[in-house]
């Protein structure tokens, strides 16, 4: 079998790979892991229990605990502990969002009212603290030094990224490099580490761990980068946010700092001041300095190398329905329309 089962299609963003058909391959799994999320979200805090169903129940897409699930089938993986992991993994994603809403003064997210804006600042930070902690309180209970050892780290890099991102804010000397660094760390990293886990809890050589941790980082930058560009693009119903909510926010992402690089001295003045200032006061000029210099392409191509080398990452797995669905994973992270 070929090490890609569908040629990457990056020259739009139409959503053509069903991502249905990939999570039916873990249909039940995931019903699983549904209920294992109710049932460790319970607390005798009733605000906990509000607001935690809020944010996990609010239209998430779930790809963290696929790529856990689908990495431990590929592995050949014949327990359950994956349905505990995948949990873990999108507590910990879960608990990133209600910190980042906060951080961001977001009002929207996935088109509905963002926790903090329905509950306050506090109770959605304290609620994400809850998240973290019954996370690493469920990793215990796998029993496994090196799950732990990974979570850790991830959390660890996670919140670096987190704070890289706060460093870059407002910040038009935002190189390429920089940014990239910055998602690898924020949101690459747990996709690395869910992949990486299925070949934990599976036993499995150093190697083939190795390869699906690859394989999760190539595919959570892919999916970031193409948020980039669904954010200058996407339609607002569907994506489920305003349009140039990261530049209204002053962050500075590829597409921007690509059209930096790349403008007049006339654009790259309108680009400094709106990343400078935030807000979306000149986001037509900002849309046509973006459009003129092919950022949006140039974006989306780079995601694509990135989905490239996520599938060329599961060479060393076996053939089987999982890891096709992996790589088809990794197709739908580029090809999607939110």
């Amino acid at each position: 079998m070929s090490t890609r089962s569908t040629p990457l299609r990056t020259a739009d963003h139409g959503g053509r790979t069903d991502l249905s058909k990939i999570v039916g391959l873990i249909e039940k799994e995931l019903d699983a892991v549904n209920r294992t999320i109710n049932d460790r979200l319970r607390s005798e805090i009733a605000l906990i229990n509000q607001l935690g169903r809020y944010i996990v129940h609010s239209g998430g897409k779930r790809l963290r605990p696929v790529t856990v699930l689908l990495s431990a089938r590929a592995c050949e993986y014949r327990g359950d502990a994956h349905i505990q992991l995948a949990t873990i993994v999108e507590f910990i994603h879960t608990a990133t969002l209600l910190h980042d809403d906060v951080v961001d003064d977001s009002d929207m997210r996935r088109g509905k009212a963002t926790a903090n804006e329905v509950w306050g600042n506090q109770a959605s930070v304290l609620v994400g603290d809850f998240l973290y902690s019954r996370s690493f309180e469920m990793m215990v209970e796998v029993g496994s030094m090196r799950v732990m050892e990974i979570m850790a780290k991830t959390t660890n890099r996670i919140a670096e990224g987190e704070v890289m991102q706060l460093i870059n804010c407002h910040s038009p000397d935002t190189t390429e490099a920089q940014y990239l660094e910055t998602v690898r760390c924020k949101t690459a990293k747990l996709f690395e580490s869910a992949a990486q886990l299925g070949a934990v809890i599976s036993g499995q050589s150093s190697a083939v761990e190795t390869a699906l941790a690859d394989y999760g980082l190539h595919l959570g930058t892919a999916f970031q980068l193409i948020d980039d560009v669904l954010d200058f693009s996407a339609d607002v119903d569907e994506l489920g946010k305003n349009i140039g909510d990261d530049l209204a926010e002053g962050k500075p992402t590829l597409p921007i700092i690509n059209a930096l690089n790349r403008g007049t001295p006339s654009q790259k003045k309108l680009l400094q001041k709106a990343i400078e200032k935030g807000g979306l006061e000149h986001i037509d000029d900002v849309m046509e300095a973006i459009e003129s210099t092919g950022s949006l392409a140039y974006t989306a191509r780079l995601a694509g190398e990135e989905a490239e080398r996520a599938q060329q990452a599961l060479a060393i797995m076996p053939s089987s329905p999982f890891k096709e669905g992996l790589q088809e994973l990794a197709v739908f992270a580029v090809e999607r329309s939110f």
